[in-house]
């Protein structure tokens, strides 16, 4: 959610440390059930440069079987192939380290880099 303790950290790691993630030619971005105006606040307070999702009918969450008994999104990343295969899906997320893992877990499941331009 929002302005939440979790995903604030979350959010400022994948901004302070986002360039770790564009090494690898692999597109990212937040999803929550929030309304589209609360992620467009939280998405300005934290700095966010790369998209935010909203995702308030929650059909998206429920898809994808991320929607827990409080009836909010889980944190889980979701690493998608460019064919649209799931490779990976980690729900071990350290928020305040998540752009890290992320760009590990790229690192391991082989994604090429991005080309330098």
């Amino acid at each position: 959610m929002a302005n939440t303790r979790g995903c604030t950290f979350e959010c400022k790691s994948l901004v302070e440390k986002g360039h770790l993630i564009r090494e690898y030619n692999a597109s990212y971005f937040m999803a929550s059930v929030d309304p589209l105006d609360d992620n467009r606040d939280f998405a300005k307070k934290t700095g966010a440069d790369f998209p935010m999702l909203s995702d308030p009918t929650k059909e998206t969450a429920k898809a994808y079987d991320v929607l827990n008994f409080v009836r909010v999104a889980s944190r889980v990343t979701f690493y998608i192939s460019k064919e649209g295969k799931i490779l990976k899906i980690d729900d071990d997320i350290n928020p305040k380290t998540a752009a890290e893992d992320i760009a590990n877990n790229l690192k391991a499941l082989n994604v090429e880099l991005a080309r330098v331009k």
